[in-house]
């Protein structure tokens, strides 16, 4: 995947990144597998989704997904969401139910969150491919090192932005990251995943919408219109 694909308020972040011996072999690995008559979710134009529907000096959000969904149809390059007319997964549901707690937005009808997105939610997953029917299947495979990367660019920002990371996965990832740290200037949000699993467990009531638009209107960001 050449770096010229990348949106360019993304490039001098993730370029380089891009064009490392790591990403160039899990670059070759996703060829040949599609070659081998694999099908890899979301598909090749949807890959980077998430950076050029929220440009870099737009970040305001960035909320941590695992993998793309693994499913027919169902993964569009951005983390939690699926286009129109496919069924609300239950994660999203849970986030829906949560959202109408916090705010009062009823559950939306679709599972498409580009909406958040184009205001500037970075709705990033930790790998950008899976192989269909097989849930994180591409993990450690050298996605880690370009969306670690894209995490460090929005932390090194000087605009304070809010990090929601839910479940254990996102919290250790977003340790990396130096920045993120207890004397961040930015707002770290965690709890349990929505998932149907540990939504229970702390996820709900946890409140992350409100906390993000009360830090963003005292930071003089703005807010986010959480309606889909």
């Amino acid at each position: 995947m050449p770096a010229n694909q990348l949106p360019e308020s993304w490039r001098a972040a993730l370029g380089p990144v891009l064009e490392s011996r790591p990403l160039r072999a899990l670059g070759g690995f996703l060829s040949a597998e599609e070659q081998s008559g694999k099908t890899i979710y979301p598909p090749r134009g949807l890959r980077l989704a998430a950076f050029e529907r929220c440009p870099l000096d737009r970040v305001k959000v960035v909320i941590l997904g695992q993998d793309p969904y693994h499913g027919p149809g169902q993964a569009h390059g951005l983390c939690f969401s699926v286009p129109e007319g496919c069924p609300v997964p239950p994660s999203l549901r849970n986030i829906y139910k949560e959202l109408e707690s916090d705010l009062g937005i009823a559950p939306a009808a679709h599972g498409d969150l580009s909406r958040w997105a184009e205001q500037g939610v970075l709705l990033l997953n930790n790998a950008l491919t899976v192989e269909a029917g097989r849930a994180g299947s591409h993990q450690q495979l050298g996605w880690e090192d370009f969306t670690d990367a894209a995490i460090r660019a929005v932390a090194e920002r000087a605009d304070p932005s809010v990090f929601i990371l839910w479940g254990s996965h996102a919290r250790n990832k977003a340790a990396r990251v130096p920045g993120l740290g207890p004397d961040s200037r930015h707002l770290i949000l965690t709890s349990p995943h929505p998932s149907p699993l540990s939504a229970h467990g702390g996820f709900f009531g946890s409140r992350p919408f409100s906390r993000t638009n009360a830090f963003l209107q005292e930071k003089g960001r703005g807010t986010i219109d959480w309606r889909v």
